[in-house]
């Protein structure tokens, strides 16, 4: 398999526009997934394009380049409320794996248990994907459509993830559940964020799960009942019906049931409420 490393993303349109291939931005997905397949002949390594690395502020929020590395976001000098998005970082394979794995890669691969999905999505993360026909921006939730489905076109490249500015007061964290602490697939995630006002009442709150679904799945219902409560009194004062949960459809499977996983989730948002409680300003 040959590599063709472009140094900038008309350089990556032109050689797509030429050959259709896969495209790679880490490759630590990439090769395993091939296993007992045939390489292609060509593939896309769009980590030496240096303007696809790097987080940055400005007048319309935070830009988190496709070709970041989770350790390079785990790492990064970010908001409160990216720091759901920091732990899953921490959480993704090993530190070789973080060093290595890209933030667009991750996307794209589009697993259901992907350690950093949920954090995007209760971030309300904006997929920027360029083509020769332009620049088309899609919420996370609009992109990832399948397990190993995106809506990513044939001659399209994602170049960023991009962030409003949150609230000062907005805190988050990410929970997830597995049968060992480090390098295993999850059987639950849960990333929350919430902002408060003095008082301690909800204003804005985003909770998203993972590895029980599909996709990753935002949950609206338990979002509008967490408006305007009072964390002060503690999660445990607050409770999920099962209809709360209704966009969630976990399997069962080697690592756990689906009963299982439903009653998992139930615990982990409780306890990643309390933890943003115990957060400084929560």
């Amino acid at each position: 398999m040959t590599l063709i490393r472009p140094g900038t993303v008309a350089e990556a349109l032109a050689a797509l526009a030429r050959t259709p291939m896969p495209l790679i931005a880490g490759g630590t997905d990439f090769y395993p997934s091939r296993q007992g397949r045939p390489l292609p002949d060509n593939a896309l390594d769009l980590t030496g394009i240096a303007g696809l690395r790097g987080i940055g502020h400005d007048g319309d929020g935070w830009r988190i380049g496709a070709a970041t590395t989770w350790t390079d976001i785990a790492m990064a000098d970010l908001p409160p409320a990216f720091d759901a998005l920091r732990a899953a970082a921490r959480e993704v394979g090993s530190v070789q794996i973080q060093n290595a794995g890209t933030i667009a890669g991750n996307l794209c691969n589009a697993s259901p248990a992907a350690d950093g999905v949920p954090p995007l999505l209760a971030l309300d993360a904006v997929v920027e994907c360029v083509s020769a026909a332009g620049i088309r921006r899609l919420a996370l939730a609009d992109f990832l459509l399948g397990p190993r489905k995106t809506a990513l076109g044939p001659a399209e490249i994602v170049t960023a993830l991009l962030f409003s500015d949150p609230p000062a007061t907005e805190r988050a964290t990410f929970l997830k559940l597995g049968s060992r602490r480090y390098l295993v697939i999850s059987i639950a995630m849960v990333a929350a964020n919430v902002s408060t006002d003095a008082e301690g009442r909800v204003q804005t709150a985003r909770i998203a799960v993972g590895a029980c679904s599909p996709v990753a799945r935002r949950l609206p219902a338990v979002e509008a009942a967490l408006l305007g409560r009072d964390l002060h009194k503690g999660p445990d004062s607050f409770e999920i019906t099962p209809e709360m949960l209704s966009p969630l459809s976990p399997i069962d499977d080697v690592r756990a049931p689906a009963r299982y996983r439903m009653e998992a989730v139930n615990e982990m948002i409780v306890r990643a409420l309390g933890k943003i409680m115990e957060s400084p300003h929560g």
